[in-house]
C-alpha cells in the first residue's frame, strides 16, 4: 500500500459514525501505521465463527454480511466498522462469521501489537476500549431490535 493511501483510509474510518468513534485522527494515524492492511474476496471469512480472532479488523473498503447462528436479519458492516471485536475482548472463539459480500480491505492489528500502542499511547486504549463499547452496544440494540435511543419514547 502507498503512503499516498494512508490519508484516506485514516479520513474514511475516523469519519465513520458506527465506528471506534472516540478515536482522534491521530490515533487512526496511529493505527493505520501499524496495522496490516488485508484484503478480501467476495465469499471469503474476514472473521470465522467458533476460531478465535487474536485481533480485530476496521473495514476500509467494501461490506461484509455478520452471520450468527439462528434465524435473524443478517447486519451488514462496512468502512469505519470492525469486526472480531468479540473474540479480541473476550479471547474466546468468534461468536458469529463475517463473509465479505463484495470485495473488502481491512486493516488487522494483532492484540500485542494494540497493547504496544496502549503502553504508548495510554489515552488511545481508553477511546479505543470506549469506542469498542459503544459500537457494542448498539449493534446488540440493532440486533434486539431495541428502539433507537436517540429517540425518546
Amino acid at each position: 500500500m502507498s503512503n499516498a493511501t494512508q490519508p484516506q483510509d485514516v479520513a474514511v474510518l475516523s469519519s465513520s459514525k458506527r465506528g471506534l468513534v472516540y478515536l482522534t485522527a491521530n490515533d487512526w494515524a496511529l493505527i493505520v501505521d501499524k496495522g496490516t492492511r488485508m484484503q478480501f474476496k467476495v465469499g471469503d471469512c474476514v472473521v470465522q465463527q467458533g476460531k478465535r480472532t487474536q485481533g480485530i479488523y476496521m473495514l476500509v473498503k467494501g461490506m461484509a454480511t455478520v452471520r450468527i447462528p439462528r434465524p435473524a436479519a443478517l447486519p451488514a458492516i462496512g468502512p469505519g466498522e470492525v469486526c472480531g471485536e468479540i473474540s479480541f475482548l473476550d479471547d474466546l472463539p468468534a461468536t458469529a462469521s463475517v463473509v465479505a459480500k463484495e470485495p473488502v480491505e481491512a486493516y488487522y492489528l494483532d492484540r500485542p501489537t494494540l497493547q504496544s500502542l496502549f503502553e504508548l499511547f495510554p489515552h488511545l486504549g481508553s477511546r479505543f476500549y470506549r469506542s469498542l463499547a459503544s459500537s457494542l452496544s448498539h449493534r446488540l440494540r440493532e440486533l434486539i431490535g431495541a428502539v433507537d435511543p436517540a429517540k425518546k419514547e
